[in-house]
């Protein structure tokens, strides 16, 4: 049998790959290139890349910006990405979960992974015998630090990852990130989840638990903005309940394993062990 580089030196495709370069290249460059740093960079003349660049711009793969007109990745390949198997099977054990969520809590909630040093809303359910409330949109973008879903994963990367993340948000910014970061992220991963209120609307609680891999490490958050509605008997530690189970049967679900700080407040240890320990596919199974 040929190895892939015998087939690929058989059966050249210089153009293709002079894009697949291009494209390489552009990812690992939070700020950007011009078109003279791609050529450069790449060890060819400008004319080469051109082409590719006005072909990938016009796909909507990359974008130019700033007044050097510096190229960079657009979210087309997210995009892609999210019809991907890992991001479809997410989806996929998600939403029967959530839309459980939405049933016993009558609130909206929403799943949201990183995508840089923004987050992303890949799915978003709301309950079904409620006309009002407050919910997040699927496909919405979010500032890193002012969403509570991301800074729940962002306490659960690898060290290397959220600081790659966080340098990205301070270039992207212009600005330091806030000085109780390091705290507020370690509490987070204390406490097993975060809990505060809205950045944008008033009377709004944020509440978000982590979506963890097999190695532990938060692939995505589970999030429900709270809204006390009157004469509704739901409550935050309500929430923090079924949410907390929840993200224990989705991090299960996709191969990883349970969240082993499913400390929120005002619940017992021993309410707690029992939510974690309960077969998640009773309570939060797709329905099969």
């Amino acid at each position: 049998m040929k190895t892939r580089t015998e087939v690929a030196r058989r059966y050249p495709t210089p153009a293709l790959e002079k894009g697949l370069d291009v494209l390489e290249l552009l990812a690992s460059e939070s700020d950007g290139l011009t078109k003279t740093d791609v050529a450069r960079r790449l060890g060819r003349t400008v004319s080469e890349v051109f082409r590719m660049l006005v072909c990938l711009e016009t796909r909507g793969y990359i974008a130019r910006s700033g007044g050097d007109e510096r190229y960079s990745l657009t979210l087309h390949l997210f995009k892609l990405a999210y019809q991907h198997p890992p991001i479809e099977r997410l989806t996929t054990e998600a939403l029967p979960i959530m839309r459980q969520v939405t049933r016993q809590i009558n609130q909206s909630c929403h799943l949201g992974v990183l995508d840089g040093d923004r987050v992303v809303i890949i799915a978003q359910v709301n309950p079904p015998l409620s006309s009002s409330g407050f919910y997040v949109k699927a496909g919405g973008i979010g500032d890193l630090m002012r969403s509570t879903t991301g800074q729940v994963i962002l306490a659960y990367q690898i060290p290397e990852a959220s600081s790659r993340a966080i340098k990205l948000w301070c270039k992207h910014n212009g600005t330091r990130p806030p000085g109780a970061l390091g705290q507020h992220l370690a509490k987070i991963k204390q406490r097993g989840f975060d809990e505060r209120k809205s950045y944008e609307v008033e009377g709004v609680i944020n509440i978000s638990f982590p979506v963890l891999d097999d190695r532990g490490y938060g692939v995505a958050a589970l999030s429900v903005p709270f809204l006390q509605r009157i004469g509704d008997s739901t409550t935050s530690s309500t929430v923090k309940r079924v949410l907390g189970k929840a993200s224990c049967a989705l991090s299960e679900a996709i191969g990883g394993v349970a969240n082993p700080k499913g400390s929120w407040s005002q619940v017992g240890r021993s309410d707690r062990e029992a939510q974690c320990a309960a077969s998640p596919a009773k309570s939060f199974g797709r329905g099969r």
